[in-house]
């Protein structure tokens, strides 16, 4: 059988950096092909050069048997390679339509009556349902996904690549969408899928792993475990961590939340009338679609975010009129969802970011000056605590991995979390390994008698870690569950706004 997509010897440097080293690898027609590494590893540097986002240094691409060059992702486009980024590059005030033939057009017209016609086939014979005439930020999260790759398909795709496809749907909406992968795999298309859910990546018909920028090995997927999998890409055993079983559910509450309601700019109810409690000793997993309130929540349990209603306790104190720094300094820790964004300054060093929030506190002060040998010392310390990889205490965050930023965070949040550690999407975009270790640090604090409130896209982390697991919709609670009662498809009912004592 003929390649439809072949790579040869394709290396691309980035400076000091070879993020991409002599990969090979064919992508057969009508496959759904699946790369995983590590970040780092080189995946989203090769789905760039196959898009034409990067030139690379050396190497052939060749598609349907010609060689081709892409200086651009037009000139990608026109070789027939689509790509469905994981955050959507779509107009929210243009239509589905609009969205979908924008830029299309031969000079200065479009016939937009044929557009429709066209765009109309293709949903039909992919089973999809969506109005063309309907504005793209009216649209879930979901249907604007089948507008990414509906556009795709429109402009001529033969190979779709899709980066981490699954990332803010519910289980329903992933499992409808790997329904229609396989639809257009049997029509031919050649899938290849970025992803790090290993559940996904089962779901493949073969498996390119790398690793440091290099191709491990190529497989059948049918003829390997996950295990084998996960061993090939971080090059060890992974070890399962799971939560413990706790008898009783008496543990005093540390953390009160009470109907509390919050609106964001545009006046829209982010929190509506949430109640919560949070135990000592206890990991409250909580479940939800991204945008569905969870950040609103963590901001203002940790005060960076004032509520409008409501009322949010402490050991059993208000603290709805403190700041985030006096919340801290009562026992609150708080690793945020963007690690870059809210949780590290880039262009400061570890030592100074370990200390970042706490730096006017007796400790780290000589008079009016911060003592920079003490936070050396102890930036040295969480270093090789938390097996953080870096050339030392010195070093700018803004030069490490994803993974390294983390720990950073994690060895200052950690040290603040005496009564509470809130933890919103710690392990995203993480590899396995970095994964591990942050689940490990998290039981913990739940070992040592800390309430923590877990978020996270990732199910089967929450059913492992938690001791109870919420959902939450358009910021309000649609039930509480024990973690052993939980399943993934009742987790995903709810998700999608269905109340716990409605769903099935």
């Amino acid at each position: 059988m003929t390649a439809r997509l072949s790579i040869s010897n394709l290396s691309k440097r980035f400076g000091p950096v070879i993020a991409n080293d002599g990969v090979s690898l064919e992508i057969r027609p009508g496959e759904l092909h699946c790369l995983l590494g590590e970040n780092g590893a080189g995946k989203s540097t090769l789905s760039s050069c196959l898009y034409g986002l990067y030139q690379p240094d050396q190497g052939r691409i060749v598609i349907d048997g010609e060689e081709r060059r892409f200086r651009s992702p037009a000139d990608a486009i026109r070789a027939s390679i689509g790509m469905v980024h994981q955050h959507f590059v779509l107009v929210p005030t243009f239509t589905v339509l609009e969205n979908i033939v924008v830029g299309t057009g031969a000079g200065w017209r479009l016939d937009t009556r044929a557009a429709r016609r066209r765009v109309s086939e293709l949903c039909q014979r992919n089973g999809l349902q969506l109005n063309l005439d309907a504005l793209v930020g009216d649209l879930s999260v979901g249907e604007q996904q089948w507008v990414e790759i509906v556009k795709a398909l429109y402009l001529g795709a033969r190979v779709l690549i899709l980066d981490e496809p699954t990332a803010v749907l519910t289980p329903q909406e992933s499992e409808r969408l790997f329904t229609l992968l396989q639809q257009m795999t049997a029509d031919g298309l050649s899938i290849i899928l970025i992803t790090h859910k290993m559940n996904e990546v089962m779901r493949s018909d073969r498996v390119t792993v790398l690793r440091r920028g290099r191709v491990v090995g190529t497989v059948e997927t049918g003829s390997i475990t996950r295990e084998e999998l996960t061993q090939m890409m971080i090059g060890r055993q992974l070890k399962q961590i799971e939560a413990e079983d706790r008898a009783g559910s008496g543990a005093p509450a540390v953390v009160t939340i009470s109907a509390v309601s919050l609106r964001d700019a545009r006046r829209v109810a982010v929190l509506d009338n949430l109640s919560l409690e949070l135990r000592a000793g206890e990991v409250l997993g909580l479940a939800g679609v991204a945008g569905n309130g969870q950040r609103e929540l963590f901001e203002a349990i940790a005060g960076v975010r004032r509520t409008e209603r409501g009322e949010i306790r402490l050991d059993g104190k208000s603290v709805a009129n403190l700041s985030a720094a006096d919340i801290a300094r009562r026992g609150v820790g708080y690793v945020p969802e963007d690690r870059f964004r809210d949780g590290l300054v880039p262009d400061l060093t570890i030592a100074e970011n370990i200390v970042l929030g706490q730096q006017w506190q007796a400790p780290w002060r000589r008079g009016v000056l911060l003592d920079a040998a003490r936070m050396r010392e102890h930036a040295a310390r969480s270093i090789a605590d938390f097996s953080i990889a870096t050339t030392g205490p010195g070093e700018r965050i803004r030069r490490l991995s994803g993974g390294n930023a983390q720990k950073v965070i994690l060895a200052r949040e950690l040290a603040k979390a005496t009564r509470c550690l809130l933890c919103n999407q710690p392990t995203r975009g993480l590899d396995v390994g970095v994964i591990e270790y942050v689940h490990g640090q998290i039981l913990r604090k739940r070992q040592d008698g800390v309430a923590i409130l877990l978020a996270s896209e990732e199910l089967e982390d929450l059913m492992r870690l938690s001791d109870r697991i919420a959902v939450i919709f358009r910021g309000r609670i649609m039930g509480i569950l024990p973690r052993h009662s939980a399943s993934i498809a009742l987790l995903g009912q709810m998700m999608a706004g269905t109340p716990l004592e409605q769903a099935a």
